[in-house]
């Protein structure tokens, strides 16, 4: 009798052994998106869905171009609705003042899509199309002349791969990877050399060469500012919602920037950098904070930001990390948002009466 108990027993906790390890091996796992991009100097992933739950921001009204919105038209998709996770490669461009400028993108999107609009509605803006593997690439001019070339294939279902690089080599790699099983896709060598450092749980990282986009001169600029990093430095920078910290005020958001270093003394220097312009920006920022003036939200949560920021090194790598609430970064984004209204214009005095 005994036996008979023991078998099912060890039978049912080999299963969930089974299944706990399957659970774990595909939260440590690359996400599908960014696993799909070909060799590239850098990733950018954002998990679309967990950003959208936490904030709505799918409720906010944009406002469009006629371009974009005859895309939505043709397609059915509207991007802050069906778009789940995005995945971005960037490919440093030998010639900056070529068509692509300095840098190139390969791109993977997933969420909801209708796969026949969407081949109709390329097929009917492609100046060329090829077949490799069962799918169809669509070639599409982008720009001025000379234009770039963005090739556009449909993966799957939910899948969409992109791609301006010149040639076609980068669009064929995703659709090589496509046609593995998601779990034996390890990813480009970058992936592979590089997730382990994102904390587990971000909705939003970057990995690599991450300055390229914002490369001015060999440095990165950020809003106009030059940071002390030139711009092939090997950065893992993240992003963390957590829901229980900052409960009043919506959640907080964890910024995490880790850069890779020759040596010590180079993170020790990074670290001692942007000390000081850490310390001028929070100088400013104060002043500007106890200035006498109308309530600025945008001014206030700038000034709580870059106090949450601290710095640190170990070794070879340094730190950054930094905490802003939601209600914080709304602040923030009201700021910059073009679409924002404007206070009505004041009242034109009227016109001094006409004797008659």
């Amino acid at each position: 009798m005994r036996k008979r108990t023991t078998i099912p027993l060890l039978i049912a906790v080999l299963l969930f052994a089974a299944l706990g390890t399957m659970l774990y091996l595909r939260a440590k796992a690359p996400p599908e998106a960014a696993r799909l991009l070909p060799e590239s100097d850098a990733i950018l992933y954002v998990q679309l869905e967990a950003i959208r739950s936490a904030t709505h921001f799918d409720q906010t009204p944009v406002v469009r171009s006629p371009y974009f919105q005859h895309f939505i038209d043709a397609t059915g998709i509207v991007p802050e609705r069906d778009i789940d996770a995005v995945a971005f490669a960037l490919h440093r461009m030998p010639n900056p003042n070529g068509p692509n400028g300095p840098v190139a993108y390969s791109e993977v999107f997933i969420g909801h899509f209708d796969g026949d609009k969407l081949d109709r509605y390329l097929a009917s803006i492609a100046t060329s199309k090829e077949t490799y593997t069962g799918r169809t690439i669509y070639t599409i001019p982008v720009g001025e002349p000379p234009a770039r070339q963005l090739r556009v294939a449909l993966l799957a279902y939910d899948t969409i791969a992109a791609s301006n690089m010149p040639t076609p080599e980068q669009i064929h790699s995703m659709l090589d990877r496509s046609r593995a099983s998601a779990l034996s896709t390890p990813g480009s060598s970058l992936l592979a050399a590089r997730f382990r450092q994102v904390p587990l749980l971000s909705q939003a990282w970057g990995i690599g060469h991450i300055g390229l986009p914002f490369s001015d001169n060999g440095f990165i600029s950020v809003l106009g500012l030059q940071l002390p990093l030139p711009e092939d430095t090997d950065l893992v920078a993240s992003l963390r919602y957590t829901g229980t910290a900052h409960v009043l005020s919506g959640g907080a958001v964890h910024l995490r920037i880790e850069e890779f270093a020759p040596n010590p003394t180079a993170a020790a220097h990074t670290v001692d950098t942007l000390t000081t312009v850490l310390g001028i920006l929070r100088g400013l920022s104060a002043e500007q904070a106890s200035a006498p003036r109308s309530p600025n939200p945008a001014a206030d949560a700038m000034h709580s930001v870059l106090n949450s920021i601290t710095l640190s090194h170990s070794d070879s790598r340094a730190f950054l990390n930094a905490t802003a609430s939601l209600d914080e970064i709304k602040a923030l984004a009201s700021a910059h948002d073009p679409t924002a209204e404007a206070p009505p214009p004041p009242a034109s005095p009227a016109p001094p009466p006409t004797s008659k």
